[in-house]
């Protein structure tokens, strides 16, 4: 493993290279904060992507490049006169100083539990100058859905606010399912949909409960249907046939035989 000098001199590096670039490469030069977020966004989800897999030298790969994107924005904040990339470092180093007084403040040292510092993590953050209003402001309206719905859930558990046994949650799972086939039955296209957020969140709900990721759980469910699909697709083009040309008796027969090798 390398030093702390050795740190900040690969962090130094990359600075310069952001520097030659803004100046010297007109793609580089081109680009603003605003083109250059949907790529962040996507850099985001290689990132996750590596760790779920476990490949260590792709998330090595992959925090190079959201830092680069980082200091991007920074450097364009540098250009406007608005901040910089020590702004941006102060910021969230004073943060994290303020919300673990167990570790840098007159608490330092005391024991403390995780589960202590996660039942009041909301409240610390509350009381942060210029923090969030709400507990709830601080998520970003852009968060894909289960990703929101689960930091909604985790900041309300923050608070205190979330069910007394977790085996509780199982009835209101039911509940928004009956719900949802309620609404499919009138047919009302803004109620059905409405029903489905509730249910779904609800089934987002049970699977914090218990400690499953769900965005992982439906990640790893679409992968499965992937390779399952696939696997049919390909037993029937060895047979000369299309999938349109099957019944869905047949398709479910191939569907089943890939369940039992395993895929």
């Amino acid at each position: 493993m390398h030093t702390k000098e050795e740190k900040l001199a690969a962090f130094g590096r990359l600075l310069d290279t952001m520097d030659a670039l803004r100046e010297k490469c007109p793609w580089n030069a081109a680009q603003t904060m605003e083109t250059i977020r949907p790529m962040t966004e996507e850099e985001v989800y290689e990132l996750s992507d590596t760790i779920l897999k476990g490949d260590r030298p792709g998330t090595a790969k992959e925090i190079g490049d959201l830092l680069y994107h980082l200091v991007f924005y920074a450097r364009i904040g540098q250009e406007e006169g608005s901040f910089d990339i020590a702004d941006s470092l102060d910021k969230v180093v004073d943060k994290m100083v303020f919300r673990h007084p167990h570790v840098f403040g007159p608490d330092a040292g005391k024991p403390t539990s995780a589960k202590e510092i996660a039942d009041t993590w909301e409240l610390v953050k509350a009381r942060e100058k210029d923090g969030n209003k709400t507990v709830m402001s601080g998520i970003p309206d852009a968060m894909p859905a289960v990703l929101k719905a689960l930091s909604m859930q985790e900041k309300a558990l923050g608070c205190g606010f979330d069910w007394e046994q977790k085996e509780d949650v199982w009835d209101k799972v039911v509940e928004e399912l009956g719900e949802a086939r309620e609404a499919c039955g009138e047919q009302d296209l803004r109620h059905m949909e409405e029903e489905f957020g509730d249910l779904l969140f609800a089934v987002i709900n049970a699977a914090r409960l218990y400690g499953v990721d769900p965005e992982a759980a439906l990640s790893g469910s679409c992968t499965k249907f992937r390779r399952r699909f696939t696997y049919l697709e390909e037993q029937t083009l060895k047979k000369g046939r299309r999938l349109t040309d099957m019944t869905l008796a047949e398709m479910d027969a191939v569907w089943d035989e890939g369940k039992a090798k395993g895929l």
